[in-house]
This record gives C-alpha cells, structure tokens and sequence, in this order.
C-alpha cells in the first residue's frame, strides 16, 4: 500500500456515519459500547495491562517488594512511571465505574519536565481511538440519550434497549431544545452520527490555557455569542452563540487544562457544576449545556501550593483526584528515557562512548534524591535502581526504609529530564570535528552548565560534590577497566585462572584441609590459603570474606552440577567477576608504551597499539575518543 492509499484509508476510516435515531437505539440494545462513557472509552484505548509477578526477577522483587504489578502497552515509553501510570488508570476505571472520580477532576501535579504534558498528549491520542456518537449537527457533540428524561424515560428505555438509567444523566443543549420545539416534539427526526475524537478538529478533545490572570472571562471554557448572529437571532437564542468553548469542544471527550490553578478561581467554577452536575451554564440567558466527558489537569507543585493554602478554594479542593508525577528515581529507567530522546533526533546515528549515559542520568538522579542519615546517597540511588548491596555497602537500607525517610515528596525537586538533554545535546556537539559524545566532555560540560544555572551556593556545592566525589572518581575506575580489558589479548583466559584458583583455595579453605598445588607442588595450609584468598579480597573491599566464599562455593558447586562437572566462566557470578577484575587490573605501568599514543619504539610495539585501539572501537568508542580518553585517564592516575 502506497502512503497516499495509507492516508486515503485513515481519512476515510474516521469519517461520519449516519443513522436515525431508531437505529441508534437498536445498536445500543445489541452493544453496549455505543453509549459508553468517556472514562470507559479511555479504558478500553488503554488496553490490558501486562501482568508482572515481580517475585520472580531478584531486581524488579527488590524494587517493588514482590508486588504483582500491572504495565500498559500504551504508557510503554512512559519509563519509571508505574505507579503514576496505575493511578491514572485507576481514576479512569472507578470513572467508568460510576464512583466518585467520575465527577471529579483529573490532576497531574508534578515538577518542570517531569512528563505531565507528555502524559497528557499520550492519553488525548488513546481518546482518538475509540469513536462515540452523537445527535448530528450538534455543536457540543452531545450524547442522544440527553433527548430522554431520566425520571420518565429511564424505565422503559432500560426494558426496551437495555440502557442502564445511569447513562440518562445529561440535559439535554439549549441547541437541541430548540431543534426539538421545531420539531413538534417528533424526536424520530434526530439524526445520529457515529464521530471520532480528534485533536486537529477539536472534536471531544480540547485544550485550555489559564489566559491573563487579571481576566475573569469564562468564555474560553463555555462559549459566547457571536455577534455576526445578533442580526438573525436575539441574544439568548442557541443559534446566536458559539459553543467555542473547551467544555463544548469536549463533551463526551476530553478537555486538557494547561497550568490549571494560574487561572482565577471565577474562571474554574464552570469546572465544578460540568463533573459534579453534568452541565454548566453558558454566558447568555440560555439553558444548560451538557458535559459528559473528562478535565485533565496539571500544573507545577507552587502553583498547586498557592491554590491550596488559599482557604476559599476548599469546595475545588475536593473535586481534584491528585496524581503526583514525580521525576524518576531509578538510573536504568532514566537512561531509556535518554535513548528515547535521542531516537527522536538526529544525534541517533552519532557515537556515544560506554557509560555517558549512565553517568548522566546518575547525576540527574542523585540531584533528585533526598540525602538519607547514616546513610550514603550514592549508595541510595543504586538501591532504587534495584541493586543488591549487601556485600558492599552494609550500610545501605532496604528501599523501602530510605523511601519512608524521605516522605512522599521525593523526586519533586532537582534537575529535570529536560535539563539534562540539553546537557547531553552540548556533549554530542562540544567537538568541533565530530558530533560524538563521551563521559569526560560531560563531566566538562556539566560544571559550565552548573556555574550558569546561578543554583543557591549549597545546591551548587552538593551537585559539583555529585561529581568530584561520585562521578569523576567512578568513571576513572571504569575507563581504567575499559582500557585494561582492550589491553589484555588474554584477558578472558587470565580471568578464568585467577577464578578457578580462587573457588578451589575457597573449598579446601572452608573444609580446613590443605591443599597441594600441581603446578609448584607447594603445599598450602589453612592460614597461607587465607593469605591467598586475602590478595584478591582486600582490594577489592569484600567486608565480610567468610560469608563471600561460602556464596561463590556454593555458587559454582550448583553450577557444576549443570555444567558436567565444568567450572562456569568467571564473568558468571556478577560479584566475584568485580573482585577479579580489581586483581587484574592492580599495575598499570605495563600498559604505558601500548595505550600512549605517542611514536613507538618497535614494530611490536606499534602492532599492539593498532590491536589495541581496534578493540576499543569494538567495545563502542571512536578512534578520537579512544585517544581523548586513553590520554585523560594516564594523566588522571598519573596526579593520583
């Protein structure tokens, strides 16, 4: 199918059907779906959720705490948003349920770029999905049920159709009254017509902004007359107004409403009588109009504040169904959310060295967080991020005694998503020669971006604390690693020696016997395998080496019994691949004349530098940055 016969075919898909009001009455008795409710439409745009026993993934069990959790297909790219999302949804399913949220307002309440217009624009798209029908012609899309009276009508059409009374709760418009009396009362000559929600034509979709503060005009939300028609029609006369306003526009929709709480509390009263009575009154002497649909709301965290604190908004405060959306709090979500951002740029296609994005979204993350007692922050991030410190950090806490330190106001404040694109944006484009980015140009311009921001002096001194004493320290060790596994031509060969070695001087140490080396016939006791075993545990930081060997032991002794009786690979047990790689790695004098990238001394030397940089560009780095990095990383140890 070519694009022409592609957009042919989705115009054509959404265009008008007609019907009469009788065979609308029929489809309603034969589906049920053809008077749902806005909320129910919403729900099955959303779709079923996949259900996730996190009990079963040692991460996600540390993270949500065993919990079965629900994530939708349609809020996929929504990333480290699963409670926020959930209580979105929640809100829509007791809507469509008839409970109290269905009068109430939908708020998002979150910080600067935290992904609350974006949530907004994902939920306005899903209400594009299902259509809805209409009485044809009417300029606020009501519903046909509203030609019916709920007291007199209700009974019979419950009997005769199947319609539940509950969905007889809108008025009929003043538009319709009036096609009514024209029509004697014969209401057969409605016409009915099934529509689709659209942003591009405001249909059931709508988008409000509180306008000027000092304006208490409400004809943004319900319309006013237009006086083009004060020549044809009187003043109070349905055809003489324009039902241009958000709430008009989307009836049986939905109507977002941008900075919400900016707008003067005058302007937001037509908001309370359309959830809680299902209409609202128009600017002229007219009847009222219907609304059966949802308000989205959202504004920043002062905004919502100031409206708070205000005493004489109590009777709005309790009509708003608050959904906090928080900044993420979880670096591995964080980083998905980079990609997603730059899948939609053409920095895409650019290099972008190991680890910059990790480090990034570390840094965006720790700003967020708030610093626990007796506690590190660092150590915090990796927790929510679903790691096991136990071995490590014996002072980290669960998640879920830092999350109850903290309170529920985490992740209301620090740098946003949107800051540190902008950031990523600079790294991409700080070479003048190659659009590439790399973890040394973001620690450069992340100082610059810091001392421009004009940040309180103790939040300036607590980020650039985030990387002199995180990031920079951290990201040495792991260029160093980087460069010392490219290095090694053996590398795998000498990890897997220094790994046997070590389970079996483990084995013989926990069964107190000695042991005989078959290479040097050295016959080694319980304390000179100790002393073995400590060469490669102390540089590496393991606290509690007793426990730590009883884990790798009893680790390889299940392996084995999978395996044929064959140790597994040393980069198998994710914590002694660490202690490892510190061994290895312990002397860095020998690779000088390799990484430098000054003329070499012999043909040799020159061959292992070309395998050398090849290997790097094989674990994702360009040949300049191989060189930046290699020359940043000698001069860093160099001054340690």
């Amino acid at each position: 199918m070519s694009i022409f016969d592609h957009v042919q075919d989705r115009f054509a898909r959404v265009q008008q059907e007609d019907m009469s009001l009788e065979e609308y009455l029929a489809l309603c008795r034969r589906d049920s779906k053809v008077y749902a409710s806005a909320a129910e439409r919403m729900l099955e745009a959303i779709g079923e959720p996949e259900v996730i026993d996190t009990a079963k993934d040692p991460r996600l069990s540390r993270i949500f705490s065993n919990k079965v959790i629900r994530r939708y297909p349609a809020f996929a790219e929504f990333h480290g948003m699963e409670e926020a999302i959930e209580q979105i949804v929640a809100y829509f399913r007791h809507a469509a349920q008839g409970l109290e949220e269905r009068k109430q307002i939908l708020y998002l309440l979150g910080p600067v770029g935290g992904g609350k217009s974006s949530l907004a624009e994902r939920l306005k798209l899903l209400m594009e999905r299902i259509p809805f029908y209409a009485i044809k012609g009417s300029p606020v899309y009501e519903s046909p049920l509203g030609l019916f009276s709920p007291e007199e009508d209700g009974e019979l059409l419950e009997k005769e159709y199947g319609i539940p009374q509950r969905y007889l709760r809108s008025v009929m418009s003043p538009w319709a009254a009036k096609r009514l009396k024209e029509y004697g009362g014969d209401i057969s000559q409605f016409r009915v017509v099934r529509l689709y929600p659209s942003r591009l034509n405001q249909i059931a979709i709508s988008k409000t902004e509180p306008g000027d503060e000092n304006n208490q005009d409400i004809s943004s939300l319900v319309g006013k007359v237009d006086i083009r028609q004060l020549e044809l029609y009187s003043q109070d006369d349905p055809d003489a107004y324009s039902f241009s306003g958000g709430l008009c526009r989307a009836n049986q929709g939905l109507m977002e409403f941008v900075e919400m709480f900016k707008a003067p509390i005058k302007v937001l009263h037509p908001l309370l009588t359309a959830t809680q009575e299902g209409n609202y009154n128009p600017t002229e002497g007219m009847g009222a109009i219907p609304f059966d649909g949802v308000i989205l709301a959202h504004s920043n965290e002062s905004e919502w504040q100031a409206f708070r604190n205000n005493r004489n908004n109590e009777a709005f405060l309790d009509r708003v169904y608050i959904v906090k959306v928080p900044y993420c709090l979880r670096v591995s979500e964080e980083i998905k959310i980079y990609q997603k951002l730059l899948e939609d740029s053409s920095l895409n296609a650019a290099p972008c060295a190991p680890d910059t994005l990790r480090m990034l979204a570390q840094f965006s993350v720790l700003s967020r967080l708030k610093a626990p007692e007796n506690s590190n922050i660092y150590s915090k991030m990796r927790v929510y991020d679903g790691e096991n410190l136990k071995d490590t950090d014996p002072r980290a806490k669960s998640i879920q005694e830092y999350r109850d330190a903290a309170g529920v106001d985490e992740g209301m404040q620090g740098l946003s998503t949107r800051f540190a694109f902008k950031i990523l944006s600079k790294v991409f484009n700080f070479d003048s020669t190659e659009v590439a980015a790399n973890p040394v140009h973001l620690l450069y311009v992340l100082e610059q971006a810091l001392e421009r921001e004009q940040l309180p002096s103790e939040v300036f001194e607590r980020y650039l604390g985030f990387i002199k004493e995180y990031m920079a320290p951290r990201y040495v060790d792991f260029i160093g690693k980087e460069i010392q596994t490219a290095y090694l031509e053996s590398y795998s060969e000498y990890g897997q020696n220094i790994f046997d070695r070590y389970v079996t001087y483990a084995d013989f140490w926990i069964q107190d016997q000695e042991y005989r080396d078959h290479e040097t016939g050295e016959l080694l006791n319980r304390q000179s395998l100790n002393e073995e075993l400590e060469k490669i545990e102390k540089p590496a930081g393991i606290s509690n080496p007793k426990d730590f060997r009883h884990e790798v032991v009893n680790f390889v002794l299940r392996a084995r019994a999978q395996n044929n009786g064959m140790n597994p690979s040393w980069q198998s047990y994710e914590k002694l691949k660490g202690v490892i790689e510190h061994k290895m790695f312990a002397n860095t004098e020998e690779l000088l004349p390799v990484i430098s990238f000054n003329a070499k001394a012999s043909r040799s030397d020159q061959k292992k530098h070309e395998d050398f940089v090849a290997r790097m560009v094989d674990r994702g780095y360009t040949e300049k940055q191989v060189r930046l990095l290699s020359e940043w990383y000698l001069r860093v140890r160099k001054s340690q």
